[in-house]
């Protein structure tokens, strides 16, 4: 059973202990009695009458908890928020209950509240059911105006803002109110249309609100003017919210905004004033909940470890640490407000803030136990960074086995994550199109709506005299156009979705085809590295492995890039060089030219597309030549805006290297380079035609091999 109490109204926090009446229902709306209603911590306590409602004395922030027979069935925080109005009864604050009702539209949009958070896609079907119940009637604006509130809700909690812009704006058409307009402006930020979003906000502040919603246009104010690189003004308004949160006892947000001022200042380079209101921040946060103090302990930590105070950093975090331990709990729960705070994550940081302050005894205790509690609750990221970070600590004492070992399970590791973020791509996208198809469908409902409105505008204008006539053909014309332009719109959007469905699948199939990095490399350097073990090369195998290591690391650092600076690219090519030259010394010799008048820093180039041609040319060039050959790599100013990079090198061809394959080989081969295309393909067609590249054999007799490459200024 799954139960919990309906918000509705935003309104502000009552300076003294309230009533709070509310009711408690299930999944499909049923009123439920006998729940017991309990405020954690305080011996105050109430049950639910016949039909579901209670009331109890409660102050915002306390946490209310439900349960049946002894058993607890659900949690939440009072924030002030309430299904019914509230009245000022001399300064004492009660609640009074909206008349009972069984309008189907209500009951539907209460369920699609409920499951916002717990079932985004039942609650957007709720929404189009209690919808398609106005469409055969003439609707009530305020109605539509709260379907579409709440459906921009549950697109906010999925974090696709544009959508939830979309429909805040269909809702303030119908039902304009402070709050909803408020949210349009928070959806518009998180969107990054700062303009906008300011806009509203200041029209909001010449307006009548509660001190909650005042905080909240304030604090938005200043959130979009940080945005905007505009530190002092965002201070200005960040303040201003804090001290209206305390002269109007909004004690829930104080922590949070000593917290971002916390932050502010510390961008604006003001350290002294940043360590007031952290300080003041852990202050205010000691009485309230283990999530909330967690959370704001944690977030101050880092920002000691932005500032570089490790000291810090590791006092709090292992203050939490201790806390969440002493609670036994693994991890803290995620609210609106607050991030979601994990014992694995906390001995990461600790042991990284360590390992920064070089004292790797205590790094490697608290990252093994990073390892070993993700490894226990599936947490594959935080094990893979605690790993990467012990087989660095271990190469930098010494301790080359442990080093590989970690490495190595590092690796394993990349390659589980990669799938598992393949698998959230994959159910990204099929979310994506599910939410565009119901959105769709709710869109030709609004038109439907829309059509039936007008006809009963058609309808009544028909019931006029006929002096009328003239005005109702007038609205027939504008109804037309109104619908040609909602037309017109429902095209543009379509294209727009199409457009950016399109860029996604473009981004996808870019990730995946960098991801495919042909393994061999890796696996002979590994058995190159054992062969300097045989022969008790320690020392080459050491180094091999070190040089080897930094090419990797640089490769999985620049794995999520389109593109990468050009420098980047030619010191991962030379490193990737003398590896190949160290393996093959009596193959061939290798030099990078660069143009002393060219300036590097303009390019930019895709991650790793060099280095598959160079691998060809030692692999299937040079390797089979039966004298020393040479590589060159030079790279040199085409004109203004492009320079031409060019791979050549000696050895015996691509048709001798042809017939030298077998069949499968030549696969290989051939996947390898349509690899290379295809980005080139999707690359050029993101980014207009940024890179060119042609293949040509070096000399006429078909031996040697050349690769131009032209890259275009950005």
């Amino acid at each position: 059973m799954s139960v919990n109490g309906f918000s509705q109204i935003q309104n502000k926090e009552l300076e003294k202990q309230s009533v709070y009446t509310d009711f408690v229902a299930d999944e499909n709306g049923n009123r439920l009695s006998g729940i017991t209603v309990e405020i954690r911590g305080k011996n105050i306590s109430a049950k639910t009458n016949t039909n579901g409602i209670f009331k109890i004395k409660a102050n915002i922030g306390d946490e209310i908890v439900l349960s049946k027979n002894g058993k607890i069935i659900n949690t939440y925080i009072y924030n002030g928020s309430s299904q019914y109005r509230i009245e000022d009864n001399s300064g004492i604050y009660s609640k009074s209950i909206k008349k009972s009702s069984s309008n189907f539209f209500e009951e539907k949009i209460d369920s699609a509240k409920y499951f916002i958070k717990t079932n985004p896609f039942k609650s957007i079907s709720f929404i189009e059911v209690a919808l398609k119940s106005e469409a055969s009637k003439r609707s009530n604006s305020t109605r539509i105006g709260q379907a579409y509130e709440v459906l921009g809700d549950v697109y906010l909690n999925l974090k696709q803002y544009d959508l939830a812009v979309d429909n805040f704006k269909i809702s303030v058409k119908n039902n304009s109110t402070n709050q909803v307009n408020f949210k349009l402006a928070n959806a518009l930020l998180l969107s990054q249309r700062n303009n906008e979003s300011i806009k509203i906000l200041e029209a909001l502040l010449s307006q009548k609100n509660s001190s909650e919603l005042k905080v909240n246009i304030n604090e938005t104010l200043g959130l979009n003017y940080n945005q905007l690189n505009q530190i002092d003004k965002s201070i200005q308004y960040v303040e201003k919210a804090l001290n209206i949160a305390k002269d109007n006892n909004v004690n829930y947000k104080i922590s949070d905004l000593n917290s971002k001022l916390g932050e502010l200042y510390l961008e604006k380079g003001d350290k002294v004033k940043a360590q007031e209101y952290f300080e003041s921040t852990i202050k205010n946060t000691r009485s309230e909940s283990l999530n909330k103090r967690a959370a704001v302990t944690n977030l101050v930590a880092n920002q000691y470890k932005k500032q570089q105070n490790f000291d810090k950093e590791i006092e709090l975090k292992k203050q939490t640490l201790q806390e969440l331990e002493a609670a036994d709990v693994l991890e803290t729960e995620k609210s609106d407000e607050d991030e979601k705070i994990s014992v694995q994550q906390l001995n990461l940081d600790i042991g990284n803030a360590y390992a920064k302050k070089k004292s790797y005894d205590k790094a490697i205790n608290y990252l093994e136990k990073s390892k070993e509690k993700s490894e226990k609750v599936f947490d594959i990221e935080t094990q893979k960074d605690a790993v990467q970070q012990l087989s660095e600590i271990y190469k930098n004492v010494g301790d080359f086995n442990k080093a590989l070992n970690s490495y190595q399970e590092y690796v394993g590791l990349v390659d589980l994550l990669y799938k598992k973020k393949e698998k959230e791509i994959a159910d990204a996208v099929a979310l994506n199109k599910n939410l565009i198809e119901k959105q769709n469908r709710i869109n030709s409902l609004e038109k439907d709506r829309e059509l039936l409105e007008s006809k009963y505008q058609l309808y009544e204008s028909e019931q006029q005299v006929t002096i009328e006539n003239y005005k109702r053909q007038q609205l027939i014309i504008y109804s037309l156009i109104g619908g040609l332009l909602l037309l017109l719109s429902a095209i543009y959007f379509m294209y727009k979705s199409n457009k950016q469905r399109k860029l996604a699948n473009n981004l996808l199939a870019l990730k995946s085809l960098r991801s495919q990095m042909n393994p061999h490399f890796i696996f002979n350097a590994l058995n190159s590295v054992n062969s300097f073990i045989a022969q008790n090369d320690e020392r080459t195998a050491n180094r091999y492995l070190t040089e080897f290591s930094t090419l990797m690391r640089n490769v999985l650092d620049n794995s999520e890039a389109d593109f990468i600076p050009l420098s980047k690219e030619i010191e991962m090519l030379e490193l990737y060089m003398k590896l190949e030259h160290s393996r093959f010394k009596d193959k061939f010799e290798y030099k990078i030219e660069v143009d002393k008048n060219l300036k590097i820093s303009e390019y930019q180039i895709p991650p790793m597309l060099l280095q598959p041609y160079v691998e060809n040319a030692v692999w299937h060039g040079l390797r089979y030549k039966k004298e020393k050959g040479n590589l060159s790599v030079t790279i040199q100013k085409k004109n203004e805006n492009s320079i031409e990079i060019t791979i050549s090198d000696d050895g015996i061809g691509r048709n001798k290297s042809k017939e030298l394959k077998t069949e499968n080989q030549q696969k290989q081969l051939s996947k390898g380079m349509d690899n290379i295309k295809k980005r080139v393909h999707i690359l050029n067609e993101m980014y207009n035609d940024k890179v060119d590249v042609f293949i040509s054999d070096l000399h006429s007799d078909t031996t040697g091999t050349k690769v131009v490459l032209t890259l275009k200024k950005d």
